[in-house]
């Protein structure tokens, strides 16, 4: 689609409209120009007044269409002048937009690469620390049912929780995290929690700060 019909609706009329303003000025002129040289012949030739006065408003008619037509002209060149200018603008407009759509999108092609880095560096994190977690549950001499209750302990779930999720009694669970804090030589979830977690919370080591 043509950017000027963009900027305005009728800017195809208007160029129709200064075509054929064009041709009937030349044709004004061209009558103009004919009746003019045959009223000077007339008037060499001593043709009557009658006859001369109808070649003379033929002539004022054809310079009057003349000059209204050079009118219309200029006021059309004008607005066809003023929407070439405005799809001009929106020419540069959309230009800036697109290259706006282009940076966006390589921003967010980045974005997503570094959220994917994230996400697998997180996803090796977090691999160490069940792996640290299961291994501190070993040393613990922790039964695997125990491992379980203790796991989801952790993950923050209530007693009742637990013990639906397991399909057991909320005695059973009770009795078996009394069993983890006892092996742990812990006092509760608090301080379980507090076993794993303290270090994840503590702010970073400044020699390590300075040396990055």
């Amino acid at each position: 689609m043509n950017i000027n019909t963009l900027a305005h609706p009728h800017t195809t009329d208007d160029g129709y409209d200064r075509s054929r303003l064009l041709l009937y000025l030349t044709l004004f002129l061209l009558v103009f120009t004919l009746a003019g040289l045959d009223l000077l012949a007339d008037i060499s030739r001593g043709a009557g007044l009658v006859h001369l006065g109808l070649e003379g408003l033929l002539v004022l008619g054809a310079l009057g269409g003349s000059l209204s037509m050079m009118g219309e002209l200029r006021k059309t060149t004008a607005r066809v002048h003023a929407l070439q200018s405005n799809a001009d603008a929106l020419r540069v407009t959309l230009l800036a937009r697109v290259r706006e759509t282009h940076a966006l999108h390589r921003e967010l092609s980045e974005t997503r690469e570094e959220a994917r880095q994230w996400q697998h560096e997180a996803r090796e994190l977090l691999r160490g620390l069940s792996a640290a977690i299961d291994h501190q549950f070993d040393r613990w001499e922790l039964t695997e049912a125990e491992k379980e209750v203790a796991l989801l302990l952790l993950k923050g779930f209530a007693h009742k929780e637990i013990a639906a999720l397991r399909q057991t009694s909320d005695a059973t669970t009770r009795q078996q995290a009394r069993a983890v804090y006892k092996k742990a030589d812990l006092s509760g979830r608090n301080e379980l929690a507090a076993f794993f977690l303290e270090d994840l919370l503590l702010p970073p080591d400044p020699v390590e700060k300075a040396a990055s």
